[in-house]
């Protein structure tokens, strides 16, 4: 039993150091052109550095200038887990999107983010080294989703949605704002 306390014990020890040296260094996702770059470009990260804005942002469009975002949510256990997808900006809001291929499960299962996103919609997004925590809410509204899919096919005219395939959109609002769809 005392050999079992030791290890047990010890494992614990690790845990919790490897976790706060992690909690140091940040390990956010890499920011590739491409997943299929390389294996490590669909590897996630856990927390993301950088600086916490916490004034109102009026207009978001100064997004157009970065081609991607990283967004964190927090796993069942309450573990950071970051990502990096699109962003894109439409009337001044700002935009989140994941790009279901066809053969994957409906939202929000086959997207670990989107199944963290769908429990708590409380996110910190990084946009270049500036940190934003926000609530994400699904777009549902027709007009809504074909006018930021459109701004989103300008901004990245190379990406190629396959036939069958469906782009989840969400909308990122300051976490007091009230949001329904």
């Amino acid at each position: 039993m005392k050999t079992f306390l030791k290890v047990g014990g010890s494992i614990v020890i690790v845990v919790a150091l490897l976790l706060l040296i992690l909690r140091g260094t940040g390990f956010e996702p890499r920011a590739c052109p491409s997943a299929n770059v390389s294996w490590t470009c669909k590897v996630p990260g856990l927390w993301l550095r950088g600086n916490l804005v916490t004034t109102p942002v009026p207009d978001w469009s100064f997004t157009d200038q970065y081609q991607n975002a990283k967004v964190q949510t927090r796993d069942r256990f309450l573990l950071p887990y970051s990502v990096t997808t699109y962003c894109v900006s439409y009337n001044g809001q700002l935009y989140l999107t994941s790009v279901y291929q066809r053969g994957l499960p409906p939202y929000p299962h086959g997207r670990h983010w989107n199944e963290n996103m769908a429990r708590d919609p409380h996110v910190r997004i990084k946009i270049g080294d500036q940190l934003f925590d926000r609530t994400l809410v699904y777009v549902t509204d027709p007009a809504e989703r074909a006018a930021v899919i459109l701004n989103k096919a300008k901004k990245y005219p190379k990406q190629i949605i396959g036939p069958g395939s469906f782009i989840n959109i969400f909308h990122a609002v300051s976490n007091d704002e009230r949001v329904s769809n």
